[in-house]
């Protein structure tokens, strides 16, 4: 097999079915497709494979769009950017496909099937009655011109099938996975192209796209091995110059499960991470280093340094595992160390709960999330970080009180406290822990005989952000009025 512009510019795609929102092995394919074209200064395309005219839906493009438009990856031609090789919808080239088939029809690489979806079904139970493998069984392959006639006559309405010689083997250099030989007896027999009703299958669709569109690298997952296969017998047919193929690993579970909706639900689309609160680039450093190896062995890096750096030959041959213990480590790491104004902005969505709540200044809302964030997995974790603001009163659980409010010293670091609200530097939040360690200094009360009493009584437990900050925060009314609630829980 030869391969297409070898000097030319690099062009890679991504073409996703709009059946469904975009699933987390999609996001993937279109990161390594975008890495790729940037590494060597290439385009980028978006397109739809949206053939499949019962399932497709204008909410699952706009999904998939948003979706990769959130992640940061940005196309060069496609649906919504102009560029010299439209349409980028496959259902606005279906004339395109049917001219095509005619050309291997007359060529005699393709020809007209009359066989009705009951005399293909029937062929099905019988293969499987009889333990062989489902395959259609070329019987249109040479009709006589009476037979023809006879399938006209009756009414039928002819499908395209692509001729597939047998014995043959379909081999290819793969830029991940390296020499692969296909067996043309293993593709299931002369496969359909184009359907009874003129709507052209994926498998012949796909080729003609990338030819038009001049593709020199295709770049999906191993799923697609067997229709490789197959659209390189039909480049051949065509006499078109074939792009480089690159099979990346297919993603599993912890559990070597293929990542599925049927198995994992939601958790396989790129929405429920977002909505979730995870950082774009976090989902994008995760998915990135899944199955490609850093030069240096980094894990922590931006997608412009990916693209800087990434090519195939780095890219792992074994199945790759989603393992969301992992993303979630990345973004920890993330929300951490990104700038504080942007994790405010994207906060605000999980703080609409307290909108009729305590009501803060902005500058307040920002100190909040600045000394929770080191503590959060993912943004949705942020309002009951923060609930305890919120609320007129912290309920405090009984376990809390057993071990906090009702000891012994408990009732003495509440009023003593009390007294000292008036030398409370209250927008110094080391000031505010230091006049609480003073405090216990004075009384001979340390460590969690200090702490936990406060902590309790101002925000419900006993453990999280630091405690100065908590008072700055609250303020002195706020801290009165939980201090006062709290000494009516204490024992006597």
């Amino acid at each position: 097999m030869s391969s297409t512009n070898d000097k030319g510019n690099v062009r890679v795609r991504i073409a996703p079915s709009p059946t469904g929102n975009l699933h987390v092995g999609t996001a993937r394919t279109a990161l390594y497709n975008y890495l790729y074209a940037r590494r060597h200064n290439g385009t980028f395309i978006l397109r739809l494979e949206d053939t499949d005219e019962e399932r497709s839906k204008e909410a699952y493009t706009d999904d998939i769009i948003d979706g990769l438009k959130w992640l940061g990856i940005t196309w060069d031609e496609g649906l919504t950017v102009g560029g010299p090789y439209p349409p980028y919808r496959q259902t606005e080239k279906i004339d395109h496909y049917a001219a095509e088939a005619q050309k291997l029809i007359a060529a005699g690489k393709a020809y007209n099937c009359y066989a009705t979806t009951d005399e293909l079904a029937a062929l099905k139970e019988e293969q499987k009655a009889n333990n062989l493998p489902t395959r259609y069984d070329n019987r249109s392959r040479n009709l006589s011109a009476e037979q023809t006639a006879a399938a006209l006559a009756e009414g039928r309405v002819a499908s395209v099938r692509f001729l597939i010689n047998e014995p043959q083997v379909v081999s290819w250099q793969d830029q991940i996975k390296g020499e692969i030989s296909i067996d043309t007896a293993d593709l299931g027999g002369d496969m359909v192209i184009v359907k009874s009703n003129g709507v052209a299958i994926y498998n012949f669709a796909v080729v003609i796209d990338d030819v038009d569109m001049k593709m020199t690298h295709v770049i999906r997952g191993e799923d697609h091995i067997h229709n490789t296969a197959k659209q390189i017998l039909i480049y051949e047919a065509m006499g078109a110059p074939m792009p480089h193929f690159a099979h990346a690993p297919l993603m599993f579970d912890i559990e070597r499960q293929k990542l599925s909706k049927r198995k994992h639900g939601e958790a396989v689309h790129v929405d429920y991470y977002r909505k979730q609160g995870y950082m774009p680039e976090a989902i994008v450093n995760y998915l990135t280093q899944m199955s490609w190896t850093h030069p240096e062995e980094k894990e922590i890096y931006t997608m412009e340094e990916a693209g800087r750096l990434f090519d195939l030959d780095k890219v792992s041959k074994s199945n790759a595992v989603f393992d969301v213990d992992r993303l979630n480590w990345f973004n920890s790491h993330y929300i951490r160390s990104l700038p504080l104004d942007l994790i405010v902005e994207r906060s605000q969505p999980y703080l609409q709960v307290f909108k009729n709540g305590e009501s803060y200044e902005a500058a307040d809302i920002e100190r909040m999330i600045s000394i929770v964030r080191g503590g959060l997995t993912k943004l949705s974790e942020i309002g009951p970080a923060l609930e305890f603001f919120f609320v007129t009163q912290p309920e405090i659980a009984d376990d809390v009180k057993e071990t906090s409010i009702a000891t012994a010293g408990a009732r003495l670091v509440l009023e003593k406290f009390l007294t000292a609200l008036p030398q409370v530097p209250w927008s110094d939040q080391a000031g505010c822990k230091k006049v609480v360690d003073t405090l216990g200094k004075e009384i001979s009360i340390k460590g969690k005989d200090l702490y936990w009493p406060l902590r309790a009584a101002l925000s419900g437990t006993t453990h999280g952000p630091d405690l100065g900050a908590i008072i700055s925060i609250l303020g002195e009314k706020r801290v009165r009025e939980r201090l006062e609630a709290a000494l009516g829980l204490c024992s006597a």
